[in-house]
């Protein structure tokens, strides 16, 4: 990303976006935000669909203050975020930590919500920037060696931009919180990291041209 945290509108700390239990571990921070969005690969997407809650998980990108979302034209899920208000969580869990009570099991963990009323993009160029922030997302240096999409594949997607002002950040570092009785216990307690990693890759079975695996796929193999 180009973009300076410090310079962009701050986390508005309606009541829906402030941290109401263990407020210790919110953060406030623009960066934090930005770094949670720039490492998860997907989101779960909250709406109202046919009257009833739905939580679909799905891809993203971000540019600056915006979040993009796409699919197809037909996806309900994406016309219902149309409709009214939506809510976007991305969580990135760190470690499982062990305690000595069960009660004090718990993750260390860095999560998102952001909440709003995201808009249709319909402007050609902020469109091919929001696909590209998509695919670029996951699959960073893909955009420029692959085919764009076709008219009649841009007619069937439809692109959505969720601003990003109001957003809750929460983090959990370090060890259990156990309880001073507890602690002489022969229970183990720590905590377990979780890493997400990337396996080597492995070509199409009907790839047409054998060549070596792209410099920017070696180097997202390394990212994680």
């Amino acid at each position: 990303m180009t973009d300076t945290a410090a310079t962009r509108s701050p986390l508005s700390p309606t009541a829906r976006s402030t941290v109401g239990r263990l407020r210790g571990r919110a953060a406030t921070d623009r960066a934090t935000l930005d770094d949670i969005l720039d490492q998860g690969l997907i989101c779960h997407l909250g709406v109202t669909l046919r009257g009833a809650p739905v939580v679909i998980p799905t891809i993203y990108g971000r540019i600056g203050d915006t979040l993009y979302l796409h699919g197809s034209t037909g996806a309900g899920n994406l016309r219902a975020a149309l409709t009214g208000e939506i809510s976007v969580a991305v969580t990135l869990v760190d470690a499982i930590v062990y305690a000595r009570a069960a009660m004090h099991f718990s993750m260390n963990y860095r999560s998102a919500v952001i909440h709003g009323c995201p808009v249709e993009i319909t402007d050609d160029d902020e469109r091919t920037a929001a696909l590209r922030a998509v695919v670029e997302h996951s699959a960073p240096g893909a955009w420029d060696t692959v085919r764009p999409p076709d008219k009649k594949e841009s007619a069937a997607t439809i692109v959505l931009a969720l601003d990003l002002t109001e957003a809750s950040v929460k983090t959990r570092t370090g060890d259990p919180s156990d309880d001073p009785a507890d602690l002489d216990s022969p229970a183990w307690a720590g905590i377990l990291p979780v890493h997400t990693t990337f396996g080597a890759p492995i070509p199409s079975a009907d790839l047409a041209h054998e060549s070596d695996v792209p410099a920017h796929i070696r180097a997202r193999a390394r990212a994680m």
